[in-house]
Order: C-alpha cells, then sequence, then structure tokens
C-alpha cells in the first residue's frame, strides 16, 4: 500500500459504473488496507436496471434491490460509506453533470487515492469491457486530474462550500499495463463472500466463483488484484 504522507488521511473512494464493479475489481485490496486504518467510500455511477435477464425483472424492483446489495457488500467489505448517482445502466455517458457529480464526491470525501476501470480496455483477449465502464473510469481519472483540483471549475461546487482538493494517486483495475499488485490470498474468502451479496447477478455462483479463482490466481498459489498505478507528482 502507499507510505504517503503521515499527514494525509488513509482515506480512498472506488468509483464503478454498476454495483458489483467494485468487489470484482478491488474488494480485496478494500478489505486489506481497511485493516491498515484505510476508509473506503464507494461512488457507484449507474442504477443497475439493466443487471437482469429475467423478465419479470422490473427497473422498479431492481434498482432498489442492488442497491442493498451493494450495501451489504460494503459492509462485508469493512467500506466506510456507499453513494448511488443513478444514471441509467447501459447508458452512462462522459458529460458536465456526471464530471460534476464526480468532482462533488471527490472534494467532499478528500481522498488519498481514487480506484476505478481502466478505460483504455476495449477489448482483452476473450474480454470486452462494457462501455459504462470505460466511460467511468475515463470520468473519474479527469476528475482527479485536472477537475476536481481547478477552481474555475464548477463554481457551482464553490458554492456549496467544496473547494478544489488533490488525489495524490489513482488504482485501474482490468488493466494490461499494470504496475502494482496486491497479494489478496489471505482475504479472497471474504471478498468472494462480499460478491456474493449481489445474489441477483449470479445464477451460478459456484461455477462463476471457480472462474474467478482462477481469473486471480497465480502459479505459486497467490491471488492477486492488479492495477495500474498512477502517482500525480503535485
Amino acid at each position: 500500500m502507499p507510505e504517503g504522507d503521515q499527514e494525509e488521511p488513509k482515506r480512498a473512494l472506488i468509483v464503478s459504473a454498476h454495483p458489483d464493479d467494485s468487489e470484482f475489481g478491488a474488494a480485496g485490496t478494500a478489505i486489506l488496507w481497511g485493516r491498515d486504518g484505510w476508509e473506503f467510500y464507494y461512488l457507484i455511477c449507474t442504477d443497475g436496471s439493466k443487471g437482469s435477464e429475467d423478465p419479470e425483472m422490473t427497473p422498479d424492483k431492481l434498482i432498489p434491490l442492488r442497491r442493498d446489495e451493494q450495501r451489504a457488500a460494503v459492509k462485508v467489505a469493512g467500506g466506510k460509506e456507499v453513494f448511488f448517482l443513478d444514471y441509467v445502466d447501459g447508458e452512462l455517458a462522459y458529460t458536465r453533470d456526471l464530471m460534476r457529480d464526480v468532482v462533488r464526491h471527490i472534494r467532499r470525501i478528500k481522498p488519498y487515492a481514487v480506484f476505478s476501470h481502466d478505460p483504455n480496455q476495449i477489448v482483452r483477449n476473450l474480454f470486452i469491457n462494457h462501455p459504462d465502464h470505460r466511460c467511468a473510469g475515463e470520468v473519474a481519472i479527469d476528475a482527479v486530474y485536472p477537475i476536481a483540483r481547478n477552481r474555475p471549475s464548477f463554481p457551482e461546487l464553490l458554492a456549496e462550500g467544496l473547494e478544489p482538493f488533490s488525489v495524490k494517486e489513482i488504482y485501474l483495475w482490468t488493466a494490461s499495463d499494470v504496475n502494482f499488485e496486491v497479494d489478496i490470498s489471505s482475504v479472497l474468502e471474504l471478498k468472494f463472500r462480499a460478491l456474493r451479496q449481489h445474489k441477483s447477478q449470479f445464477s451460478n455462483p459456484e461455477e462463476t466463483e471457480q472462474r474467478l479463482r482462477q481469473f486471480w490466481s497465480e502459479p505459486d498459489g497467490r491471488f492477486l488484484e492488479r492495477f495500474r498505478r498512477i502517482q500525480l507528482p503535485f
């Protein structure tokens, strides 16, 4: 984990597109760092309303269900708080409104580090990255630099008493160009327990868990979460 300035708060914000993305991307890291005194906050950009193929599952039922699942997952992972922006699932777009909302939470929470999706990944082997993921990651990066630290940006946030703030580090998951890894072997089962809170998303949790174990496993028996880490020099 980052050494950081001893005066800096151990505080992180995870910006994800959908409920459950945070658990896939960074739950193990959040659990481990949380044991070292870090506070993790979660910002979910969409309402999760498209996350079901069940013809009986309507958005009115699914949205509150997925909110409850996300809150339960954050509780398992020891997170501090979760916020929902409720943009329509599958239709996330890089807009002024979305940028303002992400910047607002960065300025409120004042995180040392921000975690999010790598927006550069469209196709990776057999994996196609959801467009909401790419959008959320791109907005998160731009919100960190330069917008959240830029005083003239979003004067309405200044009117809310939210002063510019400079995040020190960014961690991107599902990145090809990784330069930082976290050994989550000791908390892997807890990461899976957090993922299992998203019951609406797993019709066959045992099969899904088996595939995910292979995805996070190393030949030496360890399990890793990997990130592209960006340390901002100023």
